[in-house]
């Protein structure tokens, strides 16, 4: 299955999807419940809002969670990290979890679906 992530044309100059994500994808693990990959329409959807919403942040959001409003975005401002925006939060009240790298951020996703009921 492809998935409609963005184009290279559509993302900024500081970005490219990291290996790791890549690999998520090329694996088709698309689903951790309760979080799910953002692509198509809801991902522009999201990115957009994310920008109105948090105008001082730039943000590539690539998955969220279905549970509350968490989304799982790599940050220009912090390299190499995931950072977890709480979507829909007041501005300077959305930082939620940052996590030092992808793994890192996806081991804490499979002990969530372990949980997850």
């Amino acid at each position: 299955m492809e998935l409609d992530l963005f184009k290279a044309e559509e993302l900024p100059p500081w970005f490219e999807y990291p290996k790791e994500f890549n690999r998520l994808v090329e694996s088709e693990i698309f689903v951790v419940e309760p979080w799910q990959i953002l692509e198509g329409k809801w991902l522009r959807v999201r990115h957009e809002g994310l920008k109105k919403r948090y105008p001082d942040r730039d943000l590539i959001p690539f998955y969220r969670c279905l549970a509350n409003d968490d989304v799982a975005c790599w940050d220009k401002n912090k390299p190499g990290k995931v950072v977890i925006v709480y979507d829909f939060a007041s501005p300077g009240w959305e930082a939620r979890e940052e996590f030092d790298t992808f793994w890192d951020w996806f081991r804490s996703i499979i002990e969530h679906f372990i949980e997850y009921e």
